[in-house]
């Protein structure tokens, strides 16, 4: 395979990659449909795993070719990007704040303690709780803070999801295709928690430039209105195309049925499908990002939109730290 654009950018190695693309045989006879496979992203190391390593390889690559010494980023109180940012900047030698916003209503006696922000804590950073609305002005403080004392900071934006780091998802596309090819498995449809919008960007970009067309689901679990994330998926791809032009065209699609009443609340059918998934396979999925794209997964097959379907590949984004403060949800 020819040399791809994003070969060509800064990168630090964080991650185990190739995650695993793993077979689901229990899930898929219980529903009778094509077969699932799991792109095991929730297995790409630094501390628990999931999505934004891949993210965060190339921002720190970029955050070092900068000559940044220190990494902040944003995101909620039980933010996996942060936790996965935190672990980076461990590995890596980098101080790290990050702003916590209190976005999900939730009244469990260790939601700002528990989970991910335990895992936060032990692993160094620094952390700066506070309401949505004033979280922009806190990071521009702490910036000018850290500044005047001497630091360099590089500063990531939620969920690490810019033109950089949706690279690493670009990478998730060439990986895709080479397992399928090995594998034996159709790409025919990929399917993911869509929020921030960096994964599904850059794996509709990545696979534009490998001459690959799957159908890549995105499950909005994070805006009210749909088009929000559409148009943060649109902005990305805008930007990685000043990079390197995607050769065709692609379809942005996103599916809303599954988001619930808000983001960090989990579904009825969410919090069933975690205890499929778990019963059948032996595997643990979030009630907040990926458990909302199982939910979505069984129901499609459910419902027979995958009836003429081979194969479907579901990303498995991570996020298990956070059940701990979810356990409510499962009484």
């Amino acid at each position: 395979m020819s040399a791809m654009p994003w070969h060509t950018s800064p990168r630090l190695q964080l991650g185990h990659f190739p995650t695993p693309l793993d077979l689901l045989p229990r899930l898929s006879e219980e529903l009778g449909g094509p077969r699932i496979w799991l792109k095991r992203d929730d297995c790409s190391g630094l501390a628990h795993g999931g999505n934004k390593t891949r993210k965060l390889e190339f921002l720190t690559g970029a955050a070092r070719e900068a000559g940044a010494d220190t990494l902040l980023t944003f995101g909620a109180v039980q933010s996996n990007h942060c936790r996965q940012t935190a672990a980076a900047a461990a590995r890596l030698g980098f101080d790290c704040h990050l702003v916590l916003a209190r976005m999900v209503q939730r009244d469990h006696k260790d939601y700002e303690t528990g989970g991910n922000v335990l895992l936060d804590e032990l692993l160094g950073a620094a952390l700066h709780f506070t309401e949505l609305a004033e979280a922009e002005a806190l990071a521009a403080r702490l910036v000018a803070d850290l500044e005047a004392a001497g630091k360099t900071p590089y500063v990531i934006p939620g969920g690490g999801s810019n033109a950089t780091g949706a690279q690493g998802y670009a990478v998730c596309a060439e990986e895709l295709v080479q397992q399928c090819a090995a594998q034996d498995v159709a790409l025919e449809t990929v399917i993911h928690a869509s929020s921030s919008a960096g994964t599904q960007a850059g794996l509709l970009w990545g696979f534009a430039h490998l001459g690959a067309a799957p159908r890549v689901l995105g499950v909005n679990v994070s805006q009210p209105d749909p088009a929000t994330v559409k148009a943060r998926i649109q902005k990305i791809l805008s930007d990685l195309d000043e990079r390197a032009p995607a050769p065709t065209p692609v379809d942005i699609e996103v599916n809303h049925a599954y988001f619930g009443t808000a983001y960090g609340q989990p579904t009825a059918e969410c919090i069933e499908a975690i205890r499929m998934v778990a019963r059948l396979e032996g595997l643990l999925f979030d009630p907040v990002y990926s458990g909302k794209a199982v939910a979505a997964l069984i129901d499609q097959i459910n419902i027979g939109n995958f009836s003429d379907a081979r194969d479907v590949i579901l990303i498995h984004t991570g996020g298990t730290p956070v059940l701990s403060v979810y356990d409510d949800a499962f009484v």
